[in-house]
């Protein structure tokens, strides 16, 4: 034994500093936890290296143990961490090639632009976006920022906004207008059109507004490292929905024939559509018609602005060609009302038959997947007034078809909104002037308890009134007797859960009361507005909280938002603020996003655009195993001891290189099964292993050819630089961060010293796991 020593280093720069020492031939290490616990991810690791000049072990050595996770062991660790990149990625979906990838990601660029200009309804030059933003700008304009805001600058990271006020510039003769920010270590200011190109706002999902910390002028690489790794996320991102989107253009079906009965059952129609209606009926016929792509299209239009038209006329057209199609509304009370006006409509049709089924649970994203997953090819069509935040997200991004019904009916008029603290008095006066001109009220609570208490304080201030209760919980007959009555006029006030919130339609309930109204989501609340102002009465929304003194930051926000969109047709903006307040759902499911928070959600937006925007620009293309050419003589030799434990080592060594051959995940899965079986490998079937892991992920990176010359280490690659770049920007380890380079198709590095071969092999082998790690970033064909 020639050493011990103590090493306190972070993990990745370890094993970079220790594979480079020239006098090693095998180094056994053991990581303790500075905790004592089991950290799957610590920064710090102390560390005893053993350093030995080689030596055999006996047979009686091998024997099966189980490899413990917190033993630090380079394999153990590839191998979870690409457990965990294809955990949540659907392997099944084939790839694509070439010629499949190049059309696909040219349909999503255009794709993208049609969403965010039907969405947004600007163009460049209206938001002052370009090239970087592929059209759109989420920059604030400094004038409309409040002293205390914070804002984020590009480069420089955090601060909080002081204000904007005339100062001498040093080169200038006349003032002029700056914004002043104040940083961590001091204040700064920039002349209001700089500021303008460079601010955002600093809005965090799920968190209070105020950060943590405030950036520092005079060492930006903390903020850089944070706009990196967003920057990272981002493409993440990106690429996990080109991959749903890509898959969902690889579905085929025969389009719909022309329905040549629209006419007359457009003629139905009792309104006169507004042209937002028309345009969006324009675009599901074509959906349907049109294509062989399943359709996956978000109407969104305000309360009352005609969705369920479009929906009918999509349903009309799938019926007459001999299909069928399923209504799914979140409420038993909204099936209930579906039901009765799509039968009352279809009605002359004898042949198309309308059915009902329900039950007391509402559905999310789950349950609409799952629903959708039935069948590859099924056409969803999704009407929202409020869109939940992933569903805003993949309209946003181009990934998903939109249309924006945003024109109010002409007799529409806004929603009266008044937000106080709860007193009897402004109840009983709403509610008395509701009935004073013979109409209908709805009083909405957030949870069941706490129905009848209202119920007892509102007969005794309206004896003579018929009130009712509805909710989830009552029995299907109870449940649509009591909506039955109030629907025709019988029943004057409801007093109910949030049950009525989505698509209700009640013409003569034109006062709606929400009480504790600070445990309403924003979407949920403008959903509840909308059931009244249906017809062209004046409407009325009281908005009710216990004490302001006990709400949150998030409430306070959400209640701000609901009060500033007053007028009609703003549902689409105030789900862009909930998005704010909330977050993004993540795409795949209920998770949120957590690296919005890193920079905030106006920039992480504008970095999510500039990378779809350049999304061509981040693919890799793999090469095949066959083909990875590794000049280094590493050739170790099993000892006899070792092949006469396994059992059949000759077809073992054949099963490893067929696993390589295969994918990652095979030869992941065979050295595990290894492990499982014989125990941890000694040293020269662990150098066997590195070499085809080594050559594996080399293929998967495009790298035909790895050698050695000296101190320099090189590896022939197809990515471009700008890919590479990519990879960079992600990496772990500082060191390799720093050491590697790109020139002209090779990337290089060179070492402190000449390394002995094996040790040789454990560095490119943690160069090319670091590398590995990106690919999940970037686009595979």
């Amino acid at each position: 034994m020639a050493a011990t020593k103590l090493f306190f280093l972070p993990i990745s720069d370890f094993c970079f500093k220790l594979s480079s020492h020239p006098q090693l031939s095998t180094i056994s290490i053991n990581f303790k936890c500075p905790c004592r616990r089991h950290c799957r991810k610590p920064q710090l690791l102390i560390c005893n290296a053993v350093y030995t000049e080689g030596g055999s072990r006996t047979k009686s050595s091998f024997r099966k143990e189980k490899v413990s996770d917190s033993e630090f062991d380079p394999i153990t660790a590839l191998n979870e961490r690409i457990r965990r990149d294809h955990g949540t990625r659907d392997t099944t979906k084939p790839a694509l090639d070439s010629k499949e990838a190049e059309k696909y990601i040219q349909l999503v660029k255009q794709q993208q632009q049609r969403g965010l200009e039907k969405l947004k309804g600007k163009n460049k030059e209206e938001k002052g976006g370009g090239k970087e933003s592929g059209g759109i700008s989420y920059k604030v304009d400094p004038y409309t920022l409040k002293s205390g805001d914070y804002v984020v600058h590009k480069k420089v990271g955090i601060g909080r906004f002081v204000g904007i006020k005339y100062d001498m510039p040093k080169d200038g003769s006349e003032p002029i207008e700056y914004v002043f920010i104040e940083y961590g270590d001091g204040m700064a200011k920039l002349p209001v059109k700089q500021a303008s190109r460079m601010l955002y706002r600093y809005n965090l999902p799920n968190e209070p507004k105020k950060p943590r910390t405030l950036s520092k002028l005079n060492d930006t690489s903390a903020w850089e490292k944070r706009r990196t790794k967003g920057k990272v996320a981002v493409q993440k991102m990106v690429v996990d929905l080109m991959e749903l989107y890509l898959h969902r253009l690889k579905q085929k079906r025969p389009p719909y024939p022309k329905c040549l009965a629209m006419a007359e059952f457009t003629s139905q129609f009792l309104y006169e559509p507004t042209p937002d209606q028309k345009q969006a009926f324009i675009d599901v016929e074509k959906d349907l018609t049109d294509r062989e792509t399943p359709m996956d299209r978000l109407i969104c239009g305000d309360v009352g602005f005609g969705k369920t038209e479009v929906a009918l006329r999509a349903v009309f057209c799938v019926v007459s060609a001999g299909k069928q199609a399923m209504v799914l509304a979140p409420t038993i009370v909204l099936a209930k009302q579906h039901f009765d006006v799509i039968s009352e409509r279809f009605s002359m049709y004898p042949n198309i038959k309308v059915g009902l089924l329900s039950r007391f649970q509402r559905f999310g994203v789950k349950q609409k997947e799952k629903i959708a997953s039935f069948k590859t090819s099924v056409d969803v069509l999704t009407l929202s007034a409020t869109p939940i935040p992933r569903t805003l997200y993949l309209a946003l991004t181009g990934f998903r078809d939109a249309s924006l019904i945003s024109t109010p009916p002409p007799e529409r008029v806004p929603i009266k909104t008044q937000l106080s603290a709860f007193s009897k008095e402004n109840v009983v006066s709403a509610i008395k002037y509701e009935l004073d001109r013979d109409g209908q009220v709805f009083y909405v609570l957030p949870r069941i308890k706490g129905l009848e208490e209202v119920m007892g304080f509102l007969e005794q201030s309206f004896p003579d009134v018929e009130i009712a209760i509805a909710h989830g919980k009552q029995y299907s007959k109870q449940l649509e007797e009591t909506m039955e009555s109030f629907a025709i006029g019988k029943t004057k006030i409801l007093i109910c859960t949030n049950i009525v919130e989505s698509g209700l339609d009640i013409q003569n309930a034109n006062t709606i009361i929400i009480q504790d109204v600070q445990q309403f989501g924003l979407a949920q609340l403008y959903q509840l507005r909308g059931r009244v102002g249906r017809s062209d009465k004046e409407a009325y929304a009281y908005l009710f909280y216990p004490d302001k003194s006990l709400l949150s930051d998030q409430a306070l926000e959400r209640l701000s938002a609901l009060e500033e969109c007053r007028e009609l047709g703003q549902g689409f903006q105030l789900a862009e603020r909930d998005m704010g307040i909330r977050g993004f759902g993540n795409i795949f499911g209920e998770q949120q996003t957590g690296d919005v928070g890193n920079v905030g959600i106006d920039l992480f937006f504008e970095m999510l655009f500039e990378s779809l925007s350049k999304v061509e620009e981040h693919r890799i293309r793999s090469i095949p195993y066959q083909n990875v050419q590794l000049d280094i003589n590493v050739n170790p030799h099993l000892s006899s001891e070792y092949i006469n434990y396994l059992e059949n080592p000759m077809e073992l060594i054949n099963d490893a290189e067929k696993a390589a051959e295969n994918d990652i995940l095979s030869l992941v899965k065979f050295t595990e099964d290894l492990r499982r079986q014989y125990g941890k490998e000694p040293n020269s079937m662990e150098i066997l292993l590195k070499k085809l892991y080594v050559k594996r992920m080399a293929a998967d990176l495009g790298i035909s050819r790895i050698y050695v010359i000296g101190r320099i280490v090189g590896m022939e690659t197809n990515m471009t630089k700008d890919v590479f770049r990519m990879i960079k920007d992600s990496m772990a380890s500082d060191v390799l961060r720093s050491s590697l380079v790109y020139d002209n198709g090779q990337i290089k590095t060179e070492l402190l010293l000449e390394l002995p071969r094996e040790q040789l092999l454990n560095w490119i082998f943690q160069c090319l796991g670091e590398l590995h790690a990106s690919l999940p970033a970037l686009i595979k064909y």
